[in-house]
């Protein structure tokens, strides 16, 4: 993860980082994470460790001993080091520019990896766990045959990252749509059981998990446990659900989850501004929810939806994947374009002629930004 582009031929002063090494170590340590996660027992792991740890946590060590701190002993102690140490710690000293200030790969109650720390593996030539979830989708789009099938597909991926076993006995289930998905789900893993039960978010309906790995208790009592959720910004206004008998249950696998799921109630407040603006669209191929206006005249107006925490990375992205559109609204969260600076942030990262071009907005501004009346307005006319 290049934050500079030459390194200082002088050794630098013990705890700074020489410009790029940090700044490479923390993806580094952001793909070892994203890739671990995945396997059971992780905390457990004995020697040999696999690979891809082994050299993270050497590099680790060396770059631990030039600044004169003490390095992690273990992959397990790794982990734990990847949830106190952000990206702006002098062992890193990754640009703010680049990523936000505080952020940590590993989440401090989850001890999963945070959804930055999937942004930050995506980022760079290899596409990380972005490039998973882009080669699953082509490969069912390949499959589904027709664009109608296939977007039926990604919907009920996105709206069914869990499946229990009563959900295909449920009225509406589609039995065609589920042959073509569902070698995409596998068993819940152990490593999201808590007390032998699986809990999610009544938001976000992804996983959850209590810090104290014990069950909250339902009621008033049970909201305030300190809870993880795959989402991070959910509202803990209410505990997490429980699915008492995990095997008969299926999950998502999780590059889909971060990559379809979490953009997936964006895209709808999204489409439902559209419709009450009565302004027209057709969706485009591809991955991610992506649509164009009907009626624009000569200019091409697309829309791409995206629930990403770092604005920089995501400007990346779209700067190293430039929509062919005249213009291209960029639709996140409300919640996340109104965080201090994400909108400057993203805005900045991007080069100077695409700033016109794209715009970055929500679903509550869609419609404005667009410059289209609102429903009401042409009512009242």
């Amino acid at each position: 993860m290049r934050a500079a582009s030459a390194g200082r031929a002088d050794r630098p002063d013990a705890g700074e980082a020489p410009e790029g090494v940090g700044s490479d170590l923390f993806g580094e340590l952001a793909r070892m994470v994203a890739a671990l996660s995945e396997v059971q027992g992780l905390r457990s792991f004995t020697l040999p460790y696999p690979d891809l740890a082994q050299r993270a946590l050497d590099h680790t060590v060396m770059r631990c001993l030039d600044a004169g701190e003490a390095p992690p002993r273990s992959l397990p102690e790794l982990w734990e080091w990847c949830q106190t140490r952000p990206s702006d710690d002098p062992l890193f000293a990754v640009p703010s520019s680049l990523v936000s200030p505080g952020t940590t790969l590993v989440h401090r109650v989850g001890r999963m990896p945070t959804r930055s720390c999937l942004e930050v593996a995506s980022h760079g030539p290899d596409g990380g766990v972005a490039a998973r979830a882009r080669a699953l989708l082509g490969d069912l789009h390949a499959r589904s045959g027709t664009e109608e099938s296939y977007r039926q597909c990604r919907a009920f991926l996105a709206r069914h990252p869990v499946v229990h076993q009563q959900d295909r006995f449920a009225p509406g289930w589609n039995r065609a749509v589920w042959s073509r998905v569902k070698s995409l789900y596998g068993p819940l893993p152990e490593f999201l059981l808590v007390d032998g039960d699986f809990l999610y978010c009544p938001s976000c309906r992804l996983p959850a998990l209590p810090r104290d790995s014990t069950v909250p208790v339902p009621g008033p009592s049970g909201t305030g446990a300190e809870v993880w959720c795959e989402g991070e910004d959910c509202p803990c206004d209410a505990p997490p659900r429980l699915i008492r008998e995990p095997d008969q249950a299926w999950i998502l696998q999780r590059s889909l989850r971060w990559y379809l799921v979490l953009p997936h109630r964006t895209d709808e407040a999204a489409r439902e501004a559209l419709e009450r603006a009565e302004v027209a669209y057709e969706p485009l191929p591809g991955p991610l929810p992506a649509y164009r206006l009907r009626d624009t005249g000569p200019r091409i107006v697309d829309i791409q939806v995206y629930d990403r925490l770092q604005p920089a990375l995501l400007a990346a992205h779209l700067t190293d994947n430039t929509p062919l559109a005249d213009r291209t609204l960029v639709v996140v969260p409300d919640a996340l374009a109104g965080r201090d600076g994400y909108r400057q942030a993203f805005t900045d990262a991007l080069p100077a002629l695409l700033r016109d071009r794209l715009v970055l907005t929500t679903p509550m501004d869609l419609v404005p930004d667009l410059g289209q009346p609102r429903r009401e307005e042409k009512d009242d006319a």
